[in-house]
């Protein structure tokens, strides 16, 4: 797998023959290309045409987001898996009403199951979670009822709410109360550190998108709008719970993040950059991290299994094997 680059300093990117390289007042660092299969940027960094056709000949992509660590925008190099017919399957079973239904709720069974397995976790481990628990349990079959979309991502939305009410109890810590989920801007440190993680997730999916014959503007679950991309955001909701969110539960039960690690500006918290590589370093050791793949039958990472998940849904598209989501088992 090649590796992502995260760029939290303010500096220049720089193509010089046939590398790359970052320059700021620490000075200059080559970047490895043919090893890097993504970078994400957070610092002021200034780029040039030169620097951006080395990363399309390389197939790199370049993610940047702002000072609070919102997702910006992508440079999605050009395309070096096109595939019409895969575009057209995509664009059948968006438009086909049944079609769309049938995979949009698989995502949010994996999404759902997810959840409960990462509450049946803390649940086995003596933390007061039941509640919650029950009530996903409850809900999860109420999804094959559904008969839009708009009603799945409202089943999604309540399991959701349930899910998070747990996080108090899952974290035990006053300083990291979960309240309500705020977005842009988070209220608090534990919203902060959501949404900064969920960022990077979407980014992620993006980026294993790419690597595949799937375009990544037809979603299924999220519409396929105005927005650039949706497939991302569909394929995140099966892996949030138990990379991203179980990520913060362990940063924070270690006290690897503390509320000293954030500032509170005008539009809101931000994280502070020594956390931001914290985060960005346990969640690379995350993604390294392998289990046993019970249907092939070998270790697979977390990062590789978002890419299957993208594999198992083109042979749904293709008509060879339905689609069902990755569902952990601990």
């Amino acid at each position: 797998m090649k590796k992502t680059l995260y760029i939290f300093s303010n500096g220049e990117l720089h193509r010089k023959d046939n590398t790359l390289y970052f320059e700021s007042e620490s000075g200059r660092r080559f970047i490895p290309v043919e090893d890097t299969g993504e970078i994400m940027v957070f610092g002021e960094v200034q780029i040039n045409k030169k620097f951006l056709e080395f990363l399309s000949q390389k197939e790199i992509i370049l993610h940047y987001f702002s000072h609070y660590g919102y997702y910006m925008g992508t440079f999605y190099p050009r395309e070096h898996l096109n595939s019409g017919y895969m575009i057209l399957r995509q664009s059948e079973h968006y438009l086909d009403k049944q079609r769309r239904l049938a995979i949009a709720r698989e995502f949010v069974h994996g999404a759902g199951k997810n959840i409960r397995q990462v509450l049946k976790y803390y649940h086995g481990r003596e933390k007061d979670v039941g509640e919650p628990l029950n009530a996903v349990e409850k809900l999860l079959p109420t999804v094959d009822d559904c008969g839009d979309t708009s009603a799945l991502m409202a089943i999604e939305g309540n399991i959701r709410d349930h899910y998070y009410r747990a996080f108090d109890a899952i974290i035990g810590d006053p300083d990291f109360i979960f309240q309500e989920r705020t977005r842009r801007p988070p209220k608090n440190y534990l919203n902060t550190l959501i949404s900064f993680g969920n960022s990077i997730m979407y980014s992620i999916c993006l980026s294993e998108i790419y690597k595949t014959h799937l375009d990544p503007r037809i979603g299924f679950l999220h519409a396929t709008n105005f927005r650039r991309f949706t497939l991302n955001l569909d394929i995140s909701e099966i892996f949030k719970p138990i990379i991203i969110d179980r990520l913060i539960f362990s940063l924070l039960g270690k006290k690897m993040v503390t509320k000293s690690d954030f500032d509170r500006g005008t539009e809101g918290i931000v994280l502070k950059d020594k956390a931001k590589k914290c985060f960005a370093e346990e969640l690379d050791n995350k993604l390294k991290t392998t289990i046993n793949h019970r249907e092939i039958g070998r270790p697979v990472s977390y990062r590789r299994l978002i890419r299957l998940e993208l594999y198992k849904l083109e042979k749904h598209l293709m008509g060879e094997k339905l689609y069902t989501p990755f569902v952990a088992r601990w």
